[in-house]
């Protein structure tokens, strides 16, 4: 089985508005730590659901910072 770790250049939301306004509300009220803890398990849980090693750590390489000069 050949696994596809090309990143999607495109918007793959059913819904983008409605997922960023849930995730807001998920840290209404939230202390820093309380949301970082939120956004580290949520990480954590969606990782799990793609399930795919490679095409993960192409997105932990998209994620990061551009090397400043």
């Amino acid at each position: 089985m050949k696994t596809e770790t090309a990143l999607k250049a495109s918007a793959n939301f059913q819904d983008a508005d409605a997922f960023y306004e849930c995730l807001l509300d998920a840290h209404q009220g939230l202390s820093r730590d309380q949301s970082e803890l939120l956004n580290a398990r949520l990480i954590l849980i969606l990782a799990n659901q793609m399930g795919d090693a490679s095409l993960l750590q192409a997105c932990i390489a998209a994620a990061k910072p551009a090397p400043s000069s």
